[in-house]
């Protein structure tokens, strides 16, 4: 039978909170009363995880299953694998650090038996640094005024997804996506909620400022043309302005005679252009970039076998998983 709901929860190197996360999911989703599945997606973990995951499927191989990657593909490749296994009616992804307690999952599958086909997460109080807390505010009323994509919070993970939306999602094949905003467009009646928010159980966050960066770089470009459109008005106003500039520079040359005095404010001039110039080659570059890493279509992540009830046991015990021929590809 299906489950009504499906938890789909990345790991990479989480082998220090996987016994936290365990101890407080299961008792969470069992108190739901509801048939219920966890999806682990090991995204590449060097440390202990696929083991610790493996012994926790063994225990609980009627609702555990976990999918695992042959190398590192990052979070959303991870989650949108979680998504074509899932077999739910109700998807909720969760980040495996506790920082969104697993008991919230309850509110969100409340909300959506009330309809909605999306249901979103604030983060009541973060938890995080003070620099993160304010960068990820800046970065959310950009993107919002960017791609016209309506998310309070946008670097909250907890979030559930109805089957209409995730089948739409599946049949997607982008290799650089940001996955809320990519169901958020197909959602028919989207909605946010209040969560509560604690500190990591154990460990260090994995997004590095660069990876920051690069995902911020993927919400703007995977789902708005504005900058783009921005730098061919900057490009028209710019030359509009050199002209006339170099229109009053003949216009006083003629009037005044040849000066010296202005060849700082010319360098000055010719530098701030070049700077704009080259940050719109590289934009430029980042949706061309994409662009070939789309026409290329190279699998988005391979996995290399999947711990699910009714394999045989020599199959699910920890070390055997790296003799496993057998793969999956995801589009």
């Amino acid at each position: 039978m299906k489950p009504e709901l499906s938890i789909i929860i990345p790991i990479y190197n989480e082998q220090d909170g996987l016994a936290s996360l365990f101890a407080r999911l299961y008792p969470a989703l069992d108190a739901l009363q509801t048939s219920y599945e966890i999806i682990f997606i090991n995204d590449g973990s060097r440390d202990n995880s696929v083991a610790i995951l493996a012994e926790q499927f063994r225990q609980r191989p009627d609702v555990t299953r976990v999918v695992i990657f042959n190398g590192n593909y990052g979070q959303h490749m991870a989650i949108l694998a979680g998504f074509e296994a899932s077999r739910g009616q109700i998807m909720v992804t969760l980040d495996a650090d506790l920082q969104n307690p697993p008991e919230e999952i309850g509110n969100l599958v409340a909300k959506m038996r009330e309809g909605y086909d999306y249901v979103g997460s604030i983060r009541r109080k973060r938890q995080d640094s003070a620099w993160r807390t304010l960068a990820s505010k800046m970065m959310n009323r950009l993107r919002e005024r960017i791609t016209n994509i309506k998310i309070t919070d946008q670097g909250n993970m907890l979030r559930a997804y109805g089957r209409n939306v995730i089948d739409l999602v599946n049949q997607c094949a982008e290799v650089n996506t940001f996955v809320p905003a990519l169901a958020y467009t197909f959602a028919r009646k989207p909605t946010e909620i209040t969560v509560e928010h604690e500190e990591r159980a154990a460990g260090e966050s994995k997004y590095s400022l660069y990876s920051l960066i690069r995902l911020n770089f993927d919400l703007v470009t995977g789902f708005s043309l504005i900058p783009l459109q921005i730098f061919s008005m900057l490009g028209m106003l710019l030359s509009v302005s050199s002209a006339l500039l170099v229109i009053y520079l003949l216009v006083r040359r003629f009037l005044l005679g040849a000066e010296a005095q202005g060849v700082f404010t010319l360098f000055a001039i010719a530098f701030f252009l070049m700077g704009v110039i080259l940050f719109g080659i590289g934009l430029v570059g980042e949706y061309v970039g994409r662009i070939f890493q789309q026409v290329r279509a190279r699998p988005r992540y391979v996995v290399q076998t999947i711990l699910q009830d009714g394999m045989p046991q020599a199959e699910a015990e920890a070390p055997s998983y790296v003799r496993l021929e057998k793969r999956q590809v995801g589009r």
